[in-house]
């Protein structure tokens, strides 16, 4: 057992290799296809867990704090995560609104979810209930989450249309950044360092 947990898979090609020993600002690529195999981590699991409970934080202001807030004729709109995914069910841009449910709500809150539990047994040194699920789940997710992407056309949103009316970025955007920024972070390479950590 000791000799299989001194091995490594390239995630990319598949290709096996011997742990290696990194120091700060090392990496180890693949010599098959170039893949990165590891880096040094950054953060404690502890650490990881407090940038957890941000992101938990940062979900539930979210869910409530206006992402953009719309100015016209003299009235003010703001916009949540949710009225943006609702404007889209209204006229034939149905199916849009599904995925983008999917994508920029549903997933984000899965993941959060998720970290929130294999973190908080793996603060106790601890594999949590479903681990193997949890981290597969995690795995499988990461590509369906486009958070960031939602940043970017807010962003774009913002500059395209001021001018033509006023359109005013606020707290929430700048929660949606921080979040996107923990969830890419976090849900890569970071979390699954406790397939090997955790007994």
């Amino acid at each position: 057992m000791s000799e299989l947990s001194d091995l490594i898979i390239c995630e990319y090609c598949d290709a096996v290799y011997q742990r290696p020993r990194l120091h700060a600002h090392q990496r180890a690529n693949c010599r098959r296809c170039g893949g990165v195999l590891a880096r040094p981590h950054l953060f404690h699991v502890d650490h990881l867990l407090a940038l957890c409970l941000t992101a938990v934080l940062l979900v539930v202001f979210l869910g409530v704090s206006p992402v953009l807030v719309i100015q016209t004729q003299g009235q003010a709109h703001p916009a949540t995560l949710f009225d943006a995914v609702w404007a889209l069910t209204r006229g034939p841009t149905d199916l849009l609104a599904l995925v983008a449910g999917f994508s920029v709500i549903l997933v984000p809150l899965v993941q959060v979810a998720l970290m929130s539990w294999i973190l908080g047994f793996a603060h106790f040194r601890q594999k949590a209930p479903g681990f193997r699920g949890c981290m597969r789940t995690l795995t499988s997710l990461s590509p369906w989450s486009m958070l960031e992407v939602f940043l970017l056309g807010a962003l774009v949103t913002v500059f395209k249309i001021t001018g033509r009316i006023e359109v005013l970025p606020t707290l929430g955007l700048a929660a949606l950044a921080g979040l996107s920024l923990l969830i890419i972070g976090m849900a890569g390479r970071d979390i699954h360092r406790l397939w090997d950590e955790l007994p």
